[in-house]
């Protein structure tokens, strides 16, 4: 995202790639309350004793587990290493860190084996988030719950479809296994990048076979309810109620932040949130989600196509995101705007998945897979140019990001695919020490481990990923 540049703007120091490193309150953020869930999740799969449990309890551990397995590989995929151009693979005491994520900690593990758990190699990890969704996959069929809140047997296809997509991409790159440990995956010892791929694309079509169906032109653009109301394309997202404290707050809340249309919380203030030009302009005029954003003034027919929550909001500079509503339209009072849901796990994202994933085994197939998706849900005119692997897959991968844009997902791709940032060009809309051009993955992709966890965990001092800051 490009911001406009405001003092108002708590996320500046990442934008700027600005003290990233284990000393500062910016590793902490994400380091604590990942591990926080880390726990709300182990409780819940301790909480109810497997041996003798009811099948609507079974269903509950499967819970757990499909959580549990969400969260790790979410921090898998940040603190990972992977290499790049900026940082050696190093830790400051000149240990290797590549393919080395995050410690695990189980319902099992105890005070004592924590204070020397050391991080996760890619196999370790691997095999440990596919254990937790087998067992998810076996019992959360037992669970009554049908709501978007809840991981259904549909969220954990699609899991597994994002896990198998990071490991055939690490395969693809750096081999089987890395790091210091000699844990060596059995699983990953047989497979290749294609089969891999084979079983990401697998999994994304499961995911797609159930009841969720992709977003609609009407729900895109909804100004009462888009992208702050599940619709029947949210497979899971969180959702933020009148009584919860951060809406209670009035300002320390998602929409505060990622909607641009309201007259109360942070981005009313200042930092809103843009789309960058140069993307912006990459996606065709006849391609609705492009009204996702304020079309320039050299954009007449399509400024005219924006729609608003308020005509006072027409005025909005080009470029802000208008993707997220308040909620049931509501700019002025904060109980009702903050009141709204965003998503973490669209279906559209498994469609990209597995064209992207069909890319990589034959080209020509993903291709096939990417028109059929666009043409029938976007518009209809749409083609996919390249057909060699490296084009179509880049080409997947943009419409995907526009499809996500936001929803969290990009961060994973680009560090996945070692692919640049580009932010520093004629005309750019970043403001100027947030303009950072990359040569491959950012350094500041391979988050760093907060110093009290070194404190406290003798299995990670020593073992950190090397400082980003300031690097590109």
């Amino acid at each position: 995202m490009a911001i406009v540049s405001s003092n108002y703007d708590h996320y500046t120091r990442w934008q700027r790639n600005q003290y990233m490193g284990k000393d500062y309150v910016y590793a902490g953020f994400p380091w604590i309350f990942y591990n926080k869930w880390v726990q709300t999740a182990n409780k819940l799969i301790a909480g109810i004793p497997e041996e003798g449990a009811t099948d609507l309890e079974l269903g509950y551990i499967g819970i757990g587990y499909a959580f549990r397995a969400l969260i790790y590989l979410d921090m898998a995929r940040m603190y990972e290493y992977l290499p790049c151009k900026a940082t050696k693979a190093q830790s400051a005491e000149g240990k290797d860190v590549t393919g080395l994520s995050v410690p695990i900690v189980t319902e099992k593990t105890t005070e004592e084996e924590a204070k020397n758990n050391p991080r996760a190699n890619h196999d370790q990890m691997f095999d440990f988030i596919l254990s937790d969704l087998n067992k998810a996959e076996e019992l959360i069929v037992n669970s009554n719950i049908r709501n978007h809140v809840i991981p259904d047997i549909y969220v954990v296809y699609g899991l597994k479809a994002r896990l198998y997509l990071w490991a055939a991409s690490y395969m693809d790159e750096i081999g089987a296994t890395s790091g210091t440990d000699v844990y060596v995956s059995e699983t990953l010892a047989a497979e290749t990048a294609q089969t891999l791929y084979a079983k990401a694309e697998e999994y994304a079509h499961k995911a797609t076979e159930g009841p969720y169906t992709p977003t609609t032109k009407e729900q895109w653009l909804n100004t009462a309810t888009g992208f702050n109301s599940p619709t029947d394309a949210w497979m899971l997202g969180s959702q933020q109620v009148k009584e919860n404290d951060v809406v209670q707050s009035g300002i320390i809340n998602w929409t505060s932040w990622a909607c641009n249309e309201t007259s109360y919380g942070y981005a009313a203030a200042g930092p809103m949130s843009m789309v960058g030009k140069s993307f912006y302009e990459r996606i065709f005029d006849t391609d609705f989600r492009k009204l996702s954003w304020v079309a320039p003034e050299a954009k007449k027919k399509l400024r005219r196509q924006n729609t608003f929550v308020d005509p006072s909001f027409e005025e909005l500079d080009e470029y802000v995101s208008l993707k997220f509503r308040p909620g049931m339209a509501n700019f002025t009072d904060y109980q009702v705007g903050s009141a709204t849901a965003y998503p973490m796990m669209r279906v559209e994202e498994m469609y990209f998945i597995e064209a992207e994933a069909a890319a990589h085994q034959d080209p020509l197939r993903g291709k096939d897979l990417v028109e059929d998706f666009m043409r029938k849900y976007r518009y209809d005119s749409y083609a996919c140019i390249p057909t060699d692997e490296d084009g179509v897959v880049e080409e997947i991968i943009f419409q995907k990001r526009v499809e996500l844009w936001g929803e969290g997902q990009t961060f994973f791709d680009v560090k996945r695919l070692n692919y640049s940032v580009t932010r520093n060009y004629e005309d750019t809309n970043f403001y100027p020490n947030a303009a950072i051009n990359t040569d491959g993955r950012p350094a500041w992709m391979n988050f760093v481990i907060v110093r009290t966890e070194e404190a406290n965990n003798a299995g990670v001092k020593g073992w950190n990923n090397p400082d980003p800051s300031d690097r590109e």
